[in-house]
């Protein structure tokens, strides 16, 4: 058996499983097609070449809408908060003073000032799903829209997964991605973070002598794939493949190393505060992980997640043992960090011409109260959110939905979750009115029945 790994690792998937285990080559095989037949398979299945993507951005922890994009600075101090609304460059559109780039570039992104439908309790189940957390679910569980793209699209590249996620995972807790669900650990997404980047080397082992191994073990494998009948060898087949194709084309690796990025380009991304840059619950402040989804994106992958931040703020108290609104420092240190990142982002997208086929999503899981509470600040809101959206061809420069006085409830145009995953799915070139197969046989809807893409964004 040939292992090409780096040190050991301790990060597994919620199953237990090592991801470090799929880059083995090895015992379990590099599945009964040779390259050429899968590429084939995919045609026949009408898996398409197409340069669309999707770069979702979870925010974790639910940001405060109405500190962000729909601020109210004509009500009560304890429900405005301290930060005053700023004129961007679109007539009559404001947003907070905390985000000076984005107000000046405004005309390429849209607000959805009127989410509707979040659950009420930490979860990143309905930001990579579109669907709630709870109430019915099929076998296995829903899978991520990663996932589901991977499934119906395939690679756009032989050296380029379709899926890659640079979300950082806790050991345990509501923050992590789903994961693939009842399609399997086929449609898992690459996590190249951390030790696994260790692993796209050959670690001195010839192209020659590799593809020897390739074809013995081809054949030494064939009995347990054809034996198994719980899919699970699938699903290794495609990481092992993946992994022929890391380590046979330096395309990911490149993509990865953001030391062959213009440093003028790294600086305009901005660094972060290191002294805040991981929470204990895994969320990092990371403006490099936006600029990795770029070069992912420009790579070939179809769709890349990341989580970034934690905005679960709450107030603390002084030194003094008083309780006081720590919310707002918070905010004062992370909002500016958030607007360079993301505006630098978005200009990349555009100078390079990626704009029209990469759409960006940006989102957490609730909103923020109206009232501000001298005990935790802005807490849980699940009746109204709001979304950040760019690129895509879609119509920028515009807010979709407004609120009440207070921010409280959507009073125009609520927007919900599936709305917004048909949106994507329409961008892509998927149907959202598609089904994909369960672990049953049974057809399941992408979206749910009759939910259309946001009409103020496709043209």
């Amino acid at each position: 058996m040939l292992t090409v790994l780096g040190q050991p690792d301790s990060q597994q998937f919620c199953d237990g499983l090592s991801r470090r285990n799929f880059l083995k080559i090895g015992a379990l095989g590099l599945g009964a097609m040779s390259l050429p037949q899968l590429l084939a398979a995919e045609a026949h299945a009408g898996i398409t070449k197409s340069k669309k993507s999707v770069i979702m951005i979870y925010l974790v922890g639910g940001p405060p809408h109405q500190d962000l994009f729909d601020l109210k600075p004509e009500a009560p101090s304890d429900i405005a908060g301290p930060w005053r609304p700023i004129a961007t460059n679109l007539p009559g559109f404001e947003i907070g003073e905390l985000l000076p780039r984005m107000a000046q570039m405004m005309d390429k992104f849209t607000v959805i000032r009127s989410l509707v439908g979040a659950q009420a309790e930490h979860d990143a189940t309905q930001c990579y799903t579109g669907r709630p957390p709870r109430g019915l679910v099929p076998a296995g569980g829903w899978p991520q829209f990663g996932s589901v793209v991977s499934k119906l699209q395939g690679a756009s590249h032989v050296a380029v997964p379709p899926f890659v996620s640079l979300c950082y995972t806790c050991t345990h807790g509501p923050y992590n991605e789903p994961g693939a669900g009842f399609l399997g650990m086929a449609q898992t997404p690459l996590r190249p973070l951390g030790g696994t980047r260790d692993d796209m080397v050959l670690n001195g082992v010839t192209l020659e002598r590799l593809g020897n191994r390739h074809q013995l073990l081809t054949s030494v494998d064939r009995f347990r794939r054809e034996a198994d009948r719980t899919g699970a060898m699938d699903g290794l087949d495609v990481f092992t493949e993946q992994a022929m194709g890391l380590l046979t084309s330096s395309r990911l690796a490149e993509a990865l190393d953001l030391s062959k990025e213009d440093p003028r380009t790294v600086a305009r991304y901005g660094t972060g505060n290191p002294t805040i840059m991981m929470d204990g619950n895994g969320a990092p402040r990371v403006p490099q992980s936006l600029l990795m989804a770029r070069r992912l994106i420009e790579a070939g992958v179809r769709v890349v997640t990341l989580n970034y931040s934690k905005w679960d703020w709450h107030g603390g108290r002084n030194a003094e043992g008083r309780a006081n609104n720590s919310i707002f420092v918070r905010e004062q240190e992370d909002f500016p960090i958030f607007d360079q990142a993301m505006t630098a982002l978005v200009e990349d997208l555009h100078a390079r011409g990626l704009a029209e086929d990469t759409a960006v999503v940006v989102w957490g899981e609730f909103g923020r109260t109206p009232i501000i509470s001298k005990q935790v600040g802005r807490d849980h809101w699940p009746r109204v959110a709001c979304a950040l959206l760019a690129g895509g061809g879609m119509t920028m420069g515009q807010a979709i939905g407004s609120t009440d006085r207070f921010a409280g409830e959507a009073t125009s145009r609520p927007v919900t979750f599936p709305e917004v995953f048909a949106t994507l799915y329409h961008h892509l070139g998927i149907d959202p009115a598609s089904t994909i197969t369960d672990l049953h046989g049974r057809p399941q809807y992408l979206v749910d029945t009759n939910v259309k893409p946001i009409r103020e964004l496709v043209v």
